[in-house]
């Protein structure tokens, strides 16, 4: 699968790298180490030129990153600062370093060419930082492309069937299409569910729902959403709303899909209320609904994938609501060519 290097990839969430502490990850199937050191966090291939051992096994010193097997010290910038027994270091004596951005509560690296590393790339997303926000987080791993995944996040339709016991979107959900906007970096949906009862299992009245989401570059969707008194749909021409007004349940999420190695994924994520809309009780609720309803999509569409791989020439058949997936993967394969 092909996938585009000059952005900027999700490879952990900020708050689980622990200073002093190298981590090791995986982005397009390059294995890379991350440490926090006093000036910030750090990214190198995660591999001494000496004997290939995992620099991820190293231990931090000040900024520098030194290998436990035979000692050899690497700066951050990748290159062999230390040698032990040996004064003369060979200027071959280096690994690749990423660029690496700490930024909304996760850690981005750039895995294309680093001259091209715009940090103005990164998504907009709502971090931990901001206190108007109550969010729990989490990841999954899948034995699945991301591209799979990314399609699944394109085409909402799929909560009818796969969700009917999680977010319980109703039959309503796959009959209607959402307004779709092309943007630079991604693809803008946004639709209401009028008289609408969710999440699944809560007593709740019925209301407008109104959910808006960009899903950009590489594989980051940013969702917000909220609930509303019935006939505010309407009363809005089935445009946005204005927050202020919502009568419960504004939420945010943030997804974000890193092909971590063939046929191999993680998969990032957050979602909480507002502050204004609830508390931390409610986040715990709905993490609680996200872990059951992220499970769903993990059993498809790893299941998906065994179909694929023991399919010859597999063809998918689009519908109206594969829109916004093609549009999205047009965008990328675009920006491929772009970039090369």
């Amino acid at each position: 699968m092909n996938y585009l290097r000059d952005a900027w990839y999700v490879a952990a969430w900020s708050q689980e790298l622990e200073a002093g502490k190298p981590q090791a990850v995986s982005v397009l199937g390059e294995p890379i180490v991350l440490w926090r050191a006093p000036d910030g966090v750090h990214a190198l291939e995660d591999r001494c030129v000496h004997r290939m051992a995992p620099l991820s096994l190293g231990r931090c010193e000040g900024i520098h990153l030194r290998c436990m097997y035979h000692g050899f010290l690497y700066g951050t910038d990748g290159q062999v600062l230390q040698i032990p027994g040996q004064a003369e270091i060979p200027p071959n004596a280096r690994v690749r370093a990423y660029p690496v951005i700490d930024r909304h509560s996760w850690i981005w690296v750039w895995m294309g060419d680093p001259a091209r590393a715009d940090a103005n790339l990164i998504p907009p997303a709502v971090g931990f930082d901001q206190p108007e926000w109550i969010l729990g987080h989490g990841y999954l791993d899948y034995a699945a492309e991301a591209r799979l995944i990314n399609d699944n996040l394109l085409d909402f339709s799929h909560l009818t069937y796969v969700h009917a016991n999680s977010f319980g979107a109703g039959a309503a959900f796959a009959e209607q299409t959402p307004t779709i906007t092309a943007l630079p970096r991604g693809v803008r949906f946004e639709r209401w569910v009028t008289n609408a009862r969710s999440p699944a299992g809560l007593n709740n009245p019925p209301v407008d729902r109104w959910s808006s989401y960009d899903f950009l570059v590489p594989g980051v969707l940013l969702m917000w959403s909220g609930s509303f008194a019935l006939g505010t749909a309407a009363a809005c021409n089935h445009e946005k709303p204005d927050y202020d007004t919502a009568m419960a349940g504004v939420t945010f999420t943030s997804q974000a899909v890193t092909p971590t190695g063939p046929k191999n994924s993680r998969y990032f994520f957050s979602w909480g209320p507002h502050r204004r809309h609830g508390d931390e009780a409610m986040r715990d609720m709905l993490m609680g609904i996200a872990g059951q309803a992220f499970g769903e999509d993990k059993l498809i569409i790893e299941a998906q994938q065994r179909v694929i791989d023991r399919t010859d020439n597999p063809q998918v058949l689009p519908t109206v609501h594969d829109r916004g997936v093609t549009m999205f993967n047009r965008l990328v394969a675009r920006l491929i060519r772009e970039s090369q």
